[in-house]
């Protein structure tokens, strides 16, 4: 059975004129990486929030079979708590676990991270890659078997993202979850990811291996994934 499941998946929102995702069907199977890309306002964003229940679709079926963890784009890191106090939240929501192992949890999460020294920082202290680390650190620590990116590198230098894509790797590798990567960085995610899909008007215009998405027949997807300013998009 697939642990992720989308069938015929559709979503409209007020004041558009054409629905943002148009009959998305999506199967993936334990252990699995698949990547997504798009031009803006593709719909990326909003397919991932059908797929963790933040969000309805209008008609079709969304089967998730397992507990997922999420790196969102924003970080989403609670400017209240401390790093490690976000860290732990997924865990203190779990609620099975004493307070002290929990804590303990963290700082190791936050050490596998890079980022050691800074438990008791606020997030107005982090750096944007230090924010991303432990934003990274919170999706994981709870070991969830459904791993989901949006945009994990955004707005970092390259240095930085090849440090992501490592820890991402190495969690993927530890843990042998199921994940589901979106990014704007098309050659960093083909590297990553060995099944890559483009989202285009609604419609997955590919989904295959991204060992061949560059060379795909349809000049839309070809256009993106090679970067060229020439052609249908």
């Amino acid at each position: 059975m697939p642990v992720v499941e989308l069938v015929s998946v559709r979503k409209t929102f007020a004041g558009r004129a054409t629905p943002l995702l148009d009959g998305i069907d999506l199967r993936l199977e334990a252990g699995e990486t698949w990547g997504l890309i798009g031009p803006g306002a593709a719909g990326k964003s909003v397919l991932l929030k059908l797929i963790c229940g933040l969000s309805a679709p209008d008609s079709g079926a969304v089967r998730v079979g397992a507990t997922i963890g999420m790196l969102f784009q924003n970080n989403a890191l609670f400017d209240f708590m401390n790093v490690w106090q976000n860290v732990a939240f997924p865990l203190e929501r779990e609620g099975k676990l004493p307070a002290d192992e929990i804590r303990d949890r963290a700082y190791q999460r936050l050490r596998e991270v890079g980022l050691a020294g800074s438990e008791e920082k606020f997030p107005n202290q982090l750096s944007g890659g230090m924010k991303k680390r432990a934003a990274l650190a919170r999706a994981v620590i709870a070991r969830p078997p459904i791993l989901i990116y949006d945009e994990p590198t955004a707005g970092l230098d390259p240095v930085t993202t090849s440090k992501i894509y490592d820890l991402l790797r190495a969690e993927r590798d530890a843990t042998g979850a199921t994940v589901i990567a979106v990014s704007s960085d098309v050659d960093a995610l083909r590297q990553f990811a060995p099944r890559m899909a483009m989202l285009y008007r609604g419609r997955i215009r590919y989904d295959g291996t991204s060992s061949a998405i560059a060379d795909s027949d349809d000049p839309v997807v070809r256009q993106f994934v090679r970067g060229e300013l020439e052609g249908p998009l």
